[in-house]
């Protein structure tokens, strides 16, 4: 991974703003696309805060410097467009390469998103059963390791659901149909993909800007809904997306018109809208852990009592 010299480390923080006195400041830094930053002032329980995200492009040794050039000088960091842990089946997996990414952060904890996935997700699911009665639902959820909360959740409410895991992400026509299935996969594949560079598999930079349409095409027709990461959804989807029903999580408004411009009909966000937009797991849980003022990651328990504490709830949107 490069190094970046003293003068390129201060020109990546020529136009940051540190947050006022008395803020509290989580930082994303994400590989993911430059056009998806933002920047929003909230206030949660009484404390205020800012939700900035600053995507890097898919370059990963400037997402290294931003771990650098921040760390102490806010109160959490989420990493977007990668994944430190993939918690599947009950088993924390890691990434050694994204692990190396945010090591220049000694002081200020990094979190990716991975706890929030397995208990806000899951309980989503859960809140959602009455308005989409999942036992009639067909649901393909592209990609399912990531989010292994959502997907048992589906299963236990009794959706018919297609695991996209091997057709989207090893581009192989294997489609899984149950979640025994996805266990064994993810038990089999998991230790190797690991050692993997994650952009391999998942899309960052540019990529989540261009689109693989015709791969795997019927199964977005088969399905009543579309579930799981926003870009990997859009990367796969075909252009008619008529009456579908799209379940994830990061969206932006450019995001809600791709979203009209294919018909899709209903779109479904595990969290409501903080400012003007729905930010990623590892932003809110980077803010779930600077809300309680702690320096690490939090229980499962805990992150759900602060879900109900600050009143998280699933968005409904028609379009």
């Amino acid at each position: 991974m490069p190094r970046m010299t003293a003068t390129q480390s201060s020109s990546l923080l020529a136009d940051w703003k540190p947050a006022p006195a008395g803020f509290k400041h989580v930082v994303s830094v994400s590989i993911g696309s430059s056009k998806r930053n933002a920047r929003e002032e909230i206030s949660v329980l009484g404390q205020p805060f800012i939700l900035e995200r600053i995507g890097t492009d898919g370059d990963t040794g400037k997402a290294a410097e931003l771990f650098r050039a921040l760390d102490g000088r806010i109160d959490a960091f989420g990493l977007g467009g990668a994944d430190i842990y993939v918690i599947a089946d009950g088993k924390r997996y890691t990434f050694g390469n994204v692990k190396k990414l945010v090591a220049n952060a000694k002081m200020t904890p990094v979190l990716d998103g991975s706890g929030l996935k397995n208990t806000l997700e899951r309980d989503a699911i859960a809140q959602l059963d009455s308005v989409m009665s999942w036992r009639t639902k067909k649901v393909l959820m592209v990609s399912a390791v990531d989010r292994f909360g959502m997907a048992e959740a589906l299963a236990t409410a009794g959706a018919d659901i297609v695991y996209g895991d091997i057709v989207f992400g090893l581009n192989i026509d294997r489609p899984l149909r149950s979640i025994a299935s996805l266990r064994r996969v993810a038990r089999l594949v998991l230790p190797a993909i690991t050692k993997l560079p994650q952009d391999w598999f998942y899309p960052t930079g540019a990529k989540q800007e261009s689109s693989v349409a015709g791969k795997g095409t019927r199964y977005y027709a088969w399905a009543d809904v579309i579930a799981g990461d926003t870009h990997y959804a859009k990367r796969y989807a075909p252009h008619d997306l008529s009456g579908k029903t799209i379940l994830t999580q990061t969206i932006t408004e450019a995001d809600r018109v791709w979203m009209k411009e294919r018909g899709v009909s209903r779109l479904i966000t595990t969290t409501p809208r903080m400012g003007s937009r729905n930010f990623a797991t590892n932003v809110l849980e980077a803010f779930f852990v600077a809300l309680s003022g702690k320096r690490e990651a939090l229980s499962e328990a805990e992150y759900l009592r602060y879900v109900r504490e600050v009143g998280f709830q699933p968005e409904v949107n028609e379009l």
